[in-house]
């Protein structure tokens, strides 16, 4: 792969965005060692969220290239615009997959067995806008994985807990998922493509996000009493309550033009908020 389209695939698949997912990894690692994981384990955690993650966007840039060509808002990416080619981002896919798979290996048997399912929703993700309105959902399933699959890591069963974390986890990304594919409904529709905003309109979909928000705090108090976490957990789900509300708050049918402050920052926040709340249940206190 040329050297200069290496920088170009990593700033298209948006690395830095891990940083919705691995919160929750981490968090999710925390819990099953009852603390501080160790560093072997939380080395190839890390190994593998960014893998798999760089996997799943890579393929979705080359999937949905088509279609990106024909939107102003992504034509300037580097497959439409033609500064890539299929053949890099096949390559850059095979490797990412190449480093997850390792990692589940360096982990033990059950994160390996589990890694191909793993890498079918995630990749699988990238389809769905084609015949269902539920991507959003599947989205949320597929980062989902992170929280779970650390805690396997750690432990090499799958329990209660990474189970409700994971349940939190996906009705949030399709809550944010939803308010962001608000403002693609005439390119989707343009294009053949569904999403909730495009089905049941931009209030309709604002309340769709809104409801898969609500069951995300659900599970989180779920958690709350399966991991058997105290007071500052709960205050973490507290601000996390905050936040969310300030999210939906920036956002209205009429005006869509916070939105990338919504889902930058603020789901940045929802991540990193949990994750101190059970650092300091679990390490500190």
């Amino acid at each position: 792969m040329a050297k200069r389209v290496i920088p170009l695939i990593f700033e298209d698949i948006k690395l830095a965005h891990t940083v919705f997912a691995m919160p929750f990894a981490l968090m999710g690692a925390v819990l099953a060692a009852d603390g501080v994981p160790g560093l072997w384990a939380l080395t190839w955690i890390v190994v593998a969220m960014v893998g798999a993650r760089s996997a799943a966007m890579a393929f979705n840039r080359l999937v949905d290239a088509p279609f990106d060509a024909t939107h102003t808002r992504t034509a300037e990416r580097p497959l439409p615009s033609g500064r890539a080619s299929p053949r890099h981002y096949m390559a850059f896919i095979v490797a990412s997959a190449a480093l997850f798979l390792l990692a589940c290996w360096m982990l033990n048997r059950l994160a390996l067995v589990l890694s191909p399912l793993a890498l079918a929703i995630i990749l699988g993700y990238s389809y769905t806008k084609r015949f269902t309105r539920w991507s959003h959902l599947w989205l949320g399933t597929g980062l989902a994985c992170a929280p779970i699959g650390a805690w396997i890591a750690i432990r090499g069963e799958i329990g209660l807990p990474p189970l409700l974390l994971g349940l939190a986890v996906a009705f949030w990304v399709a809550g944010f998922d939803t308010l962001y594919a608000c403002q693609d409904v005439e390119q989707d529709a343009a294009a053949g493509l569904h999403s909730l905003p495009r089905a049941l309109g931009l209030e309709g979909a604002l309340q769709a996000a809104r409801a898969f928000h609500i069951l995300m705090v659900a599970a989180l108090f779920g958690l709350l009493f399966a991991a058997g976490l105290g007071w500052i957990y709960f205050l973490g789900v507290m601000v996390t309550v905050g936040l969310l509300v300030y999210e939906h708050a920036l956002v209205s049918p009429e005006d869509l033009t916070q939105l990338p402050v919504a889902f930058l920052r603020i789901n940045a926040l929802v991540g990193f908020t949990l994750l101190a709340a059970t650092g300091i249940e679990r390490i500190i206190l």
